[in-house]
């Protein structure tokens, strides 16, 4: 113990935060590893962790995890900075890895780390070289929070120098922790796999679509005609996030390539999620490990790291952990994509039992320093480090949730799609409800289908699509929208009958704004290269018709709509031009009729009214044109002013709208007024960045959670849904897919704006 106290001297306690066992991602075994390692290196020292939930029930943890963190709930990375400053660790030690956590780039951390009182040091299992805007923000905040970054390559190091601007002395190289295991015969345990005799060859890990086993499968034919004996085994389940967005589609495809190539008794998968003790005996009876990945962009592997600690004779394609590992007759480099180099190299090994067993040893040797006794040791010294470091020079706090206070000030709740989903048929989502049972009566129609594509898109860019089959609901939205459009007129239809018969070839103008403002939207959102393609020819079809409108609000939803579409493709002049003379026609309207005590539009307020003030903000700053922006934010308070009542919101009701000069309809009140004013309030923040925007915002949000007339909850916590509207006597029970969908993109902004805020703070 003397001998090793000299590293973690004044270290009592550290907290680490990740994923964690038995949650089955790289990332949590290396965590369970880590943990494990440093409370055998120093017993005395009090381990706990902070674990990462990727489902809302978490996982049956061990006594380790102290906290867990629901990735995508605001306020658990809040309250984690309470508890872990409560609970006084001398340490925080952050596992990071951009998916793992919530926000957009995994934001949602920042927030975590600003509030904290002691020394962070961050494992970074990623460093992008060509990183979007947002991750860059994300890394560099993270490097300004951090007292130290860790890096498990030197290619690592030096792109956070160069790319990043992080100094040398803020980064420390330690090696991927590994277990050691003895160097051993690989024919020594192969009975016990039923491949006595015969040469093996073996790929571990997660499956996903960018793992390259098919070059391997490819390669085999080349090997088997001089290595009949030879074996492949595949151990490893699918990725347990891609297997619930997208399948077993990969394990599929490999397992057809190998009948199509009739190597069927040379091929062996191991479909499952193997413990370490197997994993170890899997690698003994290995002559030769593959890592056959597609791209060089991975800067770290656990898998490799593993083989090689094992002492395994590699061949890998140049990803940039394997170039560096590799180095020095380590192991075997073969092209990208070239399953003939892989054959060849292949028999180029199983032919020289010498160079075979020298690129073991050089890898196992090598590999010594790597071990997790080793490894410990050196996350140790440098927690005592930054400890020393931080008591020397004090830092003053960073706090990057200032701004966003009255969001976090309480629980958000979770997305559930629930209610979305059981709306949602093989046509699309249906219009109306018998409380929460759908009423097919009524059908379906073409703004809700928009609506719900804008809710799949949003969620597909700032939330995990896991078990939620985003993907699958966004095009089954755009398939809605590309029937119910008219190629006859450019117009979209509205209302289908559930016999799937229009029941109009023309909308009306405001049901084809809502459309055109989901869609650009849903253009800024998306990814996935056929959905945005169809989205894109959509909007472009369809903004055709918009440039005659006169409908203020049919104009408004087509100026919020073009903005976002604009985002990506500001280079399309046309719709730059259609916007310019949109932008122009409803500030007309506006000062043709505004007087200092009715600055509206219209001698009435009915529905959809914060949707106007909002396209005025957006307008007069891309035009630009600053008396726009005035008259959307006047506009916009005194639509606060006569619809906030003893503090909270209390919308316009529909039961006779509001009349210049004559009395405010106080019922019934519908979550389309509570969406429309929070789109408009968070604009008006980030036009003005006045923190009053924010509670405003909030207010309107709060709506639904029963601060209004009658203190009665409209969400449906069960469903996910949302009641249809606040009657004079209570509730309308019916969650229809307008109301459900207006609060889950309410919802959504406010998670977006605590996410996008993380993101701007200086």
């Amino acid at each position: 113990m003397a001998d090793v106290s000299k590293y973690y001297d004044g270290i009592d306690s550290v907290a680490v935060i990740g994923n964690y066992q038995p949650r089955q991602c790289g990332i949590a075994t290396f965590t369970t590893d880590l943990v494990e390692g440093l409370s055998k290196a120093a017993p005395d020292i009090y381990n706990w962790v902070t674990a990462m939930n990727d489902i809302p029930e978490g996982y049956d943890y061990p006594e380790k995890v102290r906290f867990e963190i629901n990735r995508n709930k605001l306020n658990d990375y809040i309250t984690a900075s309470q508890f872990i400053n409560i609970s006084q660790p001398d340490i925080v030690c952050v596992q990071h890895e951009f998916g793992i956590f919530g926000g957009s780039a995994g934001s949602h951390l920042l927030g975590l780390l600003s509030d904290l009182r002691m020394p962070v040091v961050t494992t970074l299992h990623t460093v992008l070289k060509d990183p979007a805007p947002e991750y860059r923000d994300v890394m560099c905040k993270l490097a300004d929070l951090s007292d130290k970054l860790v890096v498990m390559s030197h290619m690592a190091f030096g792109f956070l120098r160069d790319i990043y601007g992080v100094p040398d002395e803020k980064i420390a190289f330690i090696h991927h922790g590994i277990h050691d295991t003895p160097f051993i015969d690989p024919s020594f345990n192969k009975d016990k796999f039923g491949v006595e005799g015969k040469k093996v060859l073996l790929t571990f890990g997660l499956l996903s679509s960018n793992k390259g086993i098919e070059n391997v499968l490819r390669a085999l034919p080349a090997v088997i005609k001089k290595h009949p004996d030879i074996v492949y085994i595949i151990l490893g389940a699918t990725h347990p996030q891609i297997l619930k967005s997208q399948g077993d589609a990969y394990r599929i495809m490999l397992q057809q390539l190998v009948r199509k190539l009739d190597i069927n008794d040379h091929v062996i998968f191991q479909n499952r999620f193997v413990e370490l003790k197997e994993l170890c005996e899997f690698l003994g009876i290995a002559d030769i490990y593959i890592t056959p990945y597609m791209d060089e962009a991975q800067i770290t592997s656990g898998t490799l790291a593993y083989a090689m600690g094992t002492g395994k004779a590699v061949i890998s394609t140049p990803y940039w952990y394997a170039t560096e590992m590799l180095a020095e007759g380590r192991g075997i480099i073969v092209p990208f994509n070239n399953p003939d180099a892989i054959s060849d190299k292949i028999n180029y090994l199983l032919d020289n039992d010498v160079e075979r067993h020298s690129i073991r040893k050089k890898a196992y040797t090598f590999s010594r320093q790597a071990i997790w006794k080793e490894v410990s040791k050196k996350y140790l010294q440098i927690f005592c480090e930054v400890k020393q470091n931080r008591t020397r020079n004090p830092r003053p706090r960073y706090s990057y949730i200032d701004n966003i206070k009255a969001i976090t000030d309480y629980d958000l709740p979770e997305l559930k799609l629930d209610h979305m989903n059981a709306f949602t048929d093989d046509t699309g989502i249906m219009q109306h409800a018998n409380y929460t049972i759908p009423d097919r009566t009524h059908g379906y129609c073409t703004d809700d289908n928009a609506r719900a594509l804008l809710v799949a898109a949003m969620g597909q860019k700032y939330l995990p699509i896991n078990g939620h089959g985003l993907s699958h609901l966004t095009g089954h939205y755009l398939g809605f929208l590309l029937y119910s459009y008219n190629e006859k007129n450019g117009r979209f239809r509205n209302f289908m009958t559930y016999s799937r018969e229009w029941m109009e070839d023309v909308g009306s103008e405001d049901a084809h704004g809502r459309v055109i403002w989901c869609l650009g939207k849903s253009v800024a959102f998306l990814d996935d290269p056929g959905h945005l393609a169809i989205c894109t020819t959509l909007f472009n079809k369809a903004i055709r018709a918009v440039e005659t409108f006169l409908s203020p609000r049919a104009i408004a939803f087509c100026l919020v709509g073009m903005h976002a579409y604009l985002k990506k493709f500001s280079g399309d002049s046309d719709v730059r031009r259609i916007r310019e003379i949109l932008a122009e026609r409803l500030f007309s309207q506006f000062k043709n009729n505004t007087t200092k005590d009715w600055p509206w539009l219209e001698n009435s307020l009915n529905y959809s009214n914060g949707k106007l003030p909002h396209a005025l903000l957006l307008s007069g700053q891309w035009v630009p044109q600053s008396d726009m922006i005035d008259m959307g934010l006047n506009s916009l308070k005194w639509l606060l002013s006569i619809q906030t009542e003893d503090g909270h919101f209390a919308p316009i009701g529909s039961n006779g709208w509001y009349e210049k000069g004559g009395l405010k309809a106080r019922f019934d009140q519908q979550p389309i007024e509570a969406n429309a004013m929070i789109d408009a309030c968070v604009e008006a923040f980030n036009v003005t960045r006045d923190k009053i925007w924010i509670e405003s915002a909030v207010m309107c949000f709060n709506w639904f959670l029963g601060n209004n007339d009658l203190n009665m909850l409209l969400y449906d916590a069960k469903t996910g849904g949302c009641r249809d509207g606040l009657m004079a006597d209570g509730i309308n029970q019916n969650e229809g897919a307008e109301s459900t969908l207006e609060w889950l993109l309410s919802l959504m902004t406010l998670q977006n704006l605590y996410a996008d805020e993380l993101l701007k703070q200086p």
